[in-house]
């Protein structure tokens, strides 16, 4: 993904993939977990709404404080932002290990979960809108689990875009797996 276009297109597809495959199921399908070490379709977008509620509003803030872009500005990709994306990259198989406080594994959760990722997603678009007029190619955004590290703007929206991607591609392949007789949706 090298503009903006492509990614907004990502996530407006992704927040409609949400809504039509996950909306319409009851909530035990939403937390129905294939294996006991698997995660449900809840605690992906769990892991996802963790992963939100630090980079949206860092982004929001990057974003505001770096104006002169341009709405057709190609993404710069540094070392470390192109190493961050093949590993999320949803045909890249190999599992990842999660850091512990982004793993919501055997967590409680209920429709919120999938409410607050919709609002994400809102949120995300509308930051995308935003991040028209700004300097996508500064190094801005602090790397989540260790902050010293720093992306360009533009390559964190990719980043998040496509680590979004990844999760929901798990949580489709978790609803695949609902008992037959319950996944009518």
């Amino acid at each position: 993904m090298n503009t903006l276009e492509q990614i907004s297109r990502t996530v407006h597809n992704q927040k409609h993939t949400a809504i039509a495959a996950f909306v319409p199921l009851e909530l035990s399908l939403l937390n129905y977990k294939p294996a006991p070490d698997s995660w449900s379709i809840l605690e992906c977008l769990e892991h996802l709404n963790r992963y939100s509620r630090y980079y949206n509003p860092v982004l929001a803030k990057a974003i505001a404080a770096n104006d002169g872009g341009n709405a057709g500005q190609t993404i710069r990709y540094s070392w470390l932002g192109k190493k961050s994306l093949d590993m999320v990259r949803p045909e890249n198989g190999k599992k990842s290990k999660t850091v512990k406080h982004m793993n919501p594994n055997n967590s409680q959760l209920g429709r919120q979960t999938l409410e607050e990722f919709l609002d994400h997603q809102t949120e995300l678009l509308q930051l995308l809108d935003k991040a028209k007029g700004a300097n996508l190619n500064k190094k801005t955004i602090p790397v989540e689990f260790f902050k010293l590290l720093k992306l360009y703007t533009g390559e964190t929206l990719a980043f998040v875009a496509l680590h979004q991607e990844r999760h929901l591609q798990q949580a489709l392949n978790v609803k695949k797996q609902l008992p037959v007789n319950q996944a009518a949706a």
